[in-house]
């Protein structure tokens, strides 16, 4: 590719990058989170699926993916795993052979008062108070929005 008279070429700078800054920091948070997964027995993206169930239990696959924005693909194995530790159960729909709905078992309901009792505690290392994690979000959620289609 030929440049453009009087054009600089932009550095690939990793330290610039602000899609590494938010991918060295998710991953960060993950290693920050994971006591916490550990004292309850989950991966993050299981306990993030357990926090939808809780807030809502029996939902289809696809529901659960639209929250988690993620495909069904990447979905269903995570959910086969669940199911074999015995937190949720996956049936088929009747009305409907292609959806599979997901409800909490009476093992993944009492799950959620252990995990009520693990906090993250990097949240108060990471921020002076309430309000600035709460400013962060708001701005990440911003701008999440504003890049999926239509946003």
């Amino acid at each position: 590719m030929t440049e453009s008279p009087g054009a600089t070429a932009t550095p690939l700078d990793l330290d610039e990058f602000l899609c590494f800054a938010v991918h060295s920091t998710a991953q960060a948070i993950g290693r920050a989170n994971k006591p916490m997964l550990d004292a309850i027995g989950l991966t993050y993206p299981q306990y993030l699926v357990m926090v939808v169930l809780w807030a809502e239990d029996d939902q289809t696959v696809g529901r659960i993916g639209d929250k988690l924005y993620l495909e069904s693909n990447t979905l269903t194995p995570l959910l086969k795993r669940l199911e074999a530790a015995g937190h949720v159960t996956r049936l088929r729909c009747p009305e409907d052979e292609r959806q599979v709905r997901i409800r909490l078992t009476d093992q993944g309901k009492a799950l959620r008062a252990k995990a009520a009792e693990h906090r993250p505690e990097w949240i108060d290392r990471a921020f002076a108070d309430h309000a600035a994690m709460c400013e962060l979000r708001t701005r990440i959620t911003e701008l999440r929005d504003r890049l999926l289609p239509g946003g």
